[in-house]
Parts: C-alpha cells; sequence; structure tokens
C-alpha cells in the first residue's frame, strides 16, 4: 500500500482480492462472493466452518455475488436466496455462474474439446474444489491428478504429471498453465479458459461500479 500511496495522484482505483477482513484497509466499495451450494448463511465460524468470521459481517457489503449458479436458476429461487441472506437495503443481489471456452489452447493452436476423444487426455488442476473443472471435462478421476490450491509445482510435480500423462495431452486450468508454462512441451500443454456470466443484471452491476469510481474520483 505504501508503494501505491507514492504512485498518487497518478493512481485512482485501488483492487483488492480477498481483502473482506483487512480491518486496517477502509474500502470505499465491498463486494462479497458467496458460493450458490455453500451459501455462507449455512456456514459455521473457523474451525467448525470456514467463516473467518461472524455472519453478521455480510453487513458491511455494498453488493453479495452468489457464484456458481445452475446457468437457468428461476426468480423464484433467486429470491428464496435473497431472503435466505437477508439481504439489506443498501445492498444489490446478483448470481453469477461459470461457463468454459469450446476450445483448449496451447499458445499455439486451439483445439475444439469435444473433438478430443476422452481417453486423450489427463486433467490437472491445482485449484480449490477441482471437481468443477474435471466434470465439465467429462473425465473419470482416475485420469485426473489433483493439487492443493495456489501450488506451486516442483520438478518431482512436473515429472509425476508427464509420467502419468505417458504421451497424452494434459489439459489444467488457466492459472496453473501459467505455473506450468516452460515445464511441459506446449503441444503436450493445454488449458480451458473459464469465465463468469452474470445470470442477470449484468449492466445494472457494471453501472454500480462504474458510478461508484466515477463519484469517488
Amino acid at each position: 500500500m505504501r508503494q501505491i500511496m507514492k504512485k498518487l495522484p497518478q493512481t485512482e482505483v485501488v483492487l483488492l482480492d480477498d481483502a473482506y477482513q483487512h480491518r486496517h484497509i477502509k474500502a470505499g466499495f465491498t463486494i462479497l462472493l458467496t458460493k450458490y451450494n455453500d451459501l455462507y448463511m449455512d456456514d459455521l465460524l473457523l474451525p467448525a466452518g470456514n467463516l473467518r468470521e461472524s455472519k453478521k459481517g455480510a453487513s458491511r457489503a455494498d453488493v453479495i455475488i452468489v457464484t456458481k449458479c445452475p446457468p437457468n436458476l428461476s426468480s423464484d429461487a433467486q429470491e428464496k436466496i435473497a431472503n435466505k441472506l437477508s439481504i439489506l437495503k443498501h445492498q444489490q443481489l446478483f448470481f453469477t455462474s461459470i461457463s468454459y471456452d469450446k476450445y483448449i489452447y496451447n499458445g499455439i493452436e486451439p483445439i475444439e474439446l469435444q473433438e478430443i476423444d476422452r481417453e486423450a487426455f489427463i486433467a490437472v488442476a491445482g485449484i480449490a474444489k477441482p471437481h468443477y473443472f474435471y466434470d465439465h471435462l467429462k473425465i473419470g478421476r482416475t485420469k485426473t491428478i489433483t493439487f492443493p490450491d495456489h501450488h506451486h509445482f516442483s520438478e518431482t510435480d512436473i515429472q509425476k504429471i508427464i509420467l502419468k500423462a505417458n504421451g497424452k495431452k494434459i489439459i489444467t486450468t488457466e492459472k496453473d498453465f501459467m505455473r506450468l508454462k516452460g515445464k511441459i512441451h506446449p503441444d503436450q500443454l493445454y488449458y480451458l479458459p473459464i469465465e463468469t456470466t452474470f445470470i442477470n443484471d449484468h449492466s445494472l452491476f457494471d453501472n454500480t461500479i462504474l458510478n461508484f469510481v466515477r463519484q469517488s474520483i
């Protein structure tokens, strides 16, 4: 933060990830994410659950986004979740789902995923809850290698992956691809892009953020 302050007034916006509990930082606008099948209202404080603070802390959020929802989540289902989360008057609630690209990439040429035989590749992931990734690839767990979230791949890990692949293509996440790039031959290593899609009100979300930024600067 000191480095950022030195660059003022050139710096107009500071965007922080995973900073909800950093109380020394007085955020002007706060977004809280909660998973569709793991809402914070259903969770418990550490160590019994995953919450870092009381559920009452959600009241600080300006926007709450329910992530990883079914793409066809109905209006009635959205309303039930809104009631369960007890959304306050000053808060806005949005629903998003995840979607994957139709192609896998290696920086050389894209390949359409559905053209690849499921027996012709293995999957590697070092992310939290990789089952969404594996399920989309429709690949059995015997053809996957899973590492902890934010994993930094060692030479031993690389050899393990190459040995398991046995000449087959290796499909990984975009985040893991950046860590594996240069360590595995590009003809063998591919990544599958992922993106977040708003189920509705995407323009409202954009305008909310833009209006805050305009007013702040």
